[in-house]
């Protein structure tokens, strides 16, 4: 895992955890190199069943995969209008959390569980 220093984790009433930095991050800036642990699509149902429905990515050339981010990778909350983005690099098995705007020291870094910013399609919660 790769991730610019000053990243944490903390609680947001309502919401749950979040991820949070404690510098100012630069548009374009890698934030975390999440390295993922693949699941197969034959597995993808027993997910379905736990907590971890939650906190997945599809993955793979068809998306019919998930994979688990490492790091705080699957703990980036969602936002229609985030200030971060994932971008999913399958040759390397990590999921990337660029910056997408200026971010300022103490904001929650945000991403699109839909990939793109600005989708305000149906969430699954």
């Amino acid at each position: 895992m790769n991730q610019i220093p000053g990243l944490y984790i903390s609680e947001i009433q309502k919401k749950g955890r979040g991820v949070y930095t404690s510098m100012d991050i630069t548009s374009g800036d890698t934030i975390e190199v999440c390295p993922v642990i693949i699941i197969p699509k034959l597995q993808l149902p027993i997910i379905h069943k736990t907590i971890l429905h939650d906190y997945y990515f599809l993955w793979g050339e068809h998306m019919e995969d998930c994979a688990i981010a490492l790091g705080f990778g699957s703990l980036y909350n969602h936002e229609v209008h985030p200030n971060a983005n994932f971008i999913l690099d399958l040759e390397n098995n990590t999921i990337d959390i660029v910056a997408i705007q200026n971010i300022s020291a103490g904001s929650e870094i945000t991403i699109n569980y839909h990939g793109e910013p600005g989708d305000e399609g149906d969430l699954w919660f």
